[in-house]
């Protein structure tokens, strides 16, 4: 019998969010600082906030998990995260065996990207093509209501392929963290934009700064709305979603909604761009919400 609830929880770098949704309702929320290279406090902070949730509902539920990492199908234990404490553990199995019950977890842009399918900007179409910009650069697919995981666990990982069509404009080469050059989340993380801008200014008074017009960031701006449509274009030209849900901090800039789309067209190889962009729904919820919907209904 399906559990009454659906629990998700963010495990975030700085933060641990556990929601419960009752059908799409939220009906409780709350939060815990997340344990800094511990995983075992790591672990007591999740099943403490599982428990708590449950004292409140005063029932159980099933519990999906969003993770700064991926799980590796060949051995089952934690990789490609940044929370370096989680690499090479058995999350899903010493969770399990702590709750004594099934638990799910996947990337927390895959969860971003399924909530966003599931009742957000990108509900009722049957692709959806999520990204995260922010700290980090990540997305998910999601077809027909389902994530796409695929036989390596990184459908999606669209920030470690190159920035395409390079030119003279884009600057010189940096190495990313994953040890290679010029990976797109070295051109449009915030990090990576406000590095390669080399005005003094994080990516938030880039922002801002575009925002009042001040010509030197206004450039910026510009360049970065360039970089991102070749990025996506390269997405349309394999995947050919029918949206593309844009969420993460820099996602909140305007100018992305009304320059990106028209520059798509350069480098689609079509003659006309119809698919979607649009800004994700449910904001920084999406993550904590997708987590839940790991259990479908």
């Amino acid at each position: 019998m399906r559990a009454p609830f659906r629990l998700g929880i963010d495990l975030g770098g700085t933060k641990t969010e556990i929601i419960a949704l009752e059908a799409s309702d939220e009906r409780l929320r709350h939060r815990l600082p997340t344990p800094q290279g511990d995983y075992r406090a790591t672990l007591h902070t999740i099943v403490q906030l599982v428990s708590e949730a449950e004292r409140q509902l005063g029932d159980s539920g099933s519990i999906g998990i969003g993770i700064p990492g991926t799980r590796s199908p060949d051995h089952g234990r934690i990789k490609n995260a940044n929370s370096t404490c989680l690499i090479g553990q058995d999350l899903q199995g010493d969770l399990e065996h702590l709750l004594q019950r099934p638990v799910r977890l996947a990337n927390d842009a895959d969860c971003f990207a399924l909530s966003e399918a599931t009742d957000g900007a990108g509900a009722g179409a049957a692709s959806v093509f999520g990204v995260i910009l922010g700290t980090g650069v990540g997305g998910g697919i999601v077809i027909h209501g389902r994530l796409l995981s695929g036989p390596n666990a990184i459908a999606g990982e669209w920030g470690h392929n190159a920035l395409p069509w390079r030119n003279a404009e884009d600057g010189p080469a940096r190495r990313c963290y994953c040890g290679l050059d010029d990976c797109i989340e070295t051109f449009l993380s915030g990090p990576g934009w406000a590095a390669r801008s080399d005005l003094g200014l994080n990516a938030t008074q880039l922002a801002e700064a575009a925002q009042r017009g001040e010509a030197a960031a206004v450039t910026a701006l510009q360049r970065y709305c360039e970089q991102l449509a070749r990025a996506l274009a390269s997405v349309i030209n394999v995947i050919d979603p029918e949206v593309i849900v844009l969420g993460g901090g820099l996602s909140n800039m305007p100018a992305l909604y009304r320059e990106v789309p028209r520059l798509l067209v350069r480098h689609v190889f079509s003659d006309q761009v119809n698919t979607r962009l649009v800004q994700a729904r449910h904001g920084d919820s999406s993550g904590v919400r997708g987590a839940a919907w790991l259990w479908p209904e």
